[in-house]
């Protein structure tokens, strides 16, 4: 059974500067062994630049992963990785602490390359701490946009998938999620209502809450504006 613990706020601001604080503690904790899933689109893009702006001292253990990657080249404006590097720059993390979703490859070999990396990372018995997680307004998460993207996924860390807008992408599947100790959805926006309203009923049908079916605990995070049946 899966418990979802919900924090609302009143404004967006307030979520980005919790989120800030909270990702702050997550990778600046020193001496800590541990990796961290970011994940894309925009309600994150605020707290990675404020923690860019104001980075906690270098953790040589950290090591960062990403939620899912849209199959564009790195440098794209559609890519995850592109706007997320500011923050890696600033953490200095070295390219081998950063698990990223190789577009230059072939759709189904950045796919099998990903899940290798993510799969020799739980081998070498590092955590994966903190997992941030995005809500669509369709019900999807990271890029797993169906009950079918989940299925294909059994068994495996990393998928290829054909999103709705045409673009592909590589997501990592429920699996993977189930291997995250902190999985956190980070909501706003009023388009993510409904969405919002189906994962607080924990709805089987939503593609969101099925991909975190596996983890013990979940949290979402969630500005008043997306969450009127919270007010």
């Amino acid at each position: 059974m899966t418990a979802l613990v919900t924090r609302l706020f009143d404004a967006r601001a307030d979520l980005e500067s919790a989120l800030a604080e909270r990702l702050a503690r997550a990778v600046g904790a020193p001496g800590t062994t541990a990796a961290h899933m970011l994940s894309g689109g925009g309600t994150p893009l605020p707290a990675y630049r404020a923690l860019a702006a104001r980075p906690p001292p270098r953790n040589p253990q950290l090591h960062v992963l990403f939620s899912d990657e849209r199959y564009v080249p790195a440098d794209s404006p559609a890519s995850n990785y592109r706007h997320i590097e500011p923050l890696l720059a600033a953490l200095a993390l070295p390219a081998a602490a950063v698990l990223r979703v190789r577009t230059e490859l072939t759709l189904e070999d950045a796919a099998r390359d990903y899940e290798r990396q993510l799969a020799a990372l739980l081998e070498s018995g590092l955590r994966i701490g903190l997992g941030l997680l995005g809500l669509g307004a369709d019900g999807h998460t990271a890029s797993l946009f169906s009950a079918a993207d989940i299925e294909r996924g059994r068994g495996r860390l990393a998928v290829a998938v054909q999103r709705p807008d045409g673009l592909s992408a590589v997501s990592v599947t429920a699996e993977l999620l189930a291997q995250v100790e902190e999985p956190l959805f980070v909501v706003a926006g009023a388009d993510k209502r409904e969405a919002v309203r189906s994962l607080l009923a924990q709805d089987p049908n939503l593609t969101a809450w099925r991909a975190v079916a596996g983890c013990a605990r979940v949290e979402l995070w969630v500005d008043r504006s997306a969450a009127p049946a919270l007010a």
